[in-house]
């Protein structure tokens, strides 16, 4: 179910805004809609990781190993 909110923002972010959208070809609404709902998304995401990480790190690490120096500087 979509939600309606309605924010306040500087005339210059809307101004970035207007002119990104319209880069993109949609409607400045629907494009903040989808840039606050990929930030969301992107949170929700890392929220997770943290949680997996703290939750199953170390059992983890003592299953597969640490990563090691030549593997760390790859990533």
């Amino acid at each position: 179910m979509a939600r309606e909110i309605r924010i306040e923002i500087s005339d210059e972010a809307y101004e970035a805004l207007e002119r990104v959208a319209a880069e993109k070809h949609v409607p400045a609404e629907d494009y903040a809609g989808r840039v606050l709902d990929a930030d969301l998304m992107r949170s929700r995401f890392l929220e997770g990781a943290r949680s997996f990480v703290t939750e199953h790190g170390q059992a983890f690490a003592e299953r597969f190993g640490r990563p090691t120096k030549h593997s760390a500087d790859a990533a």
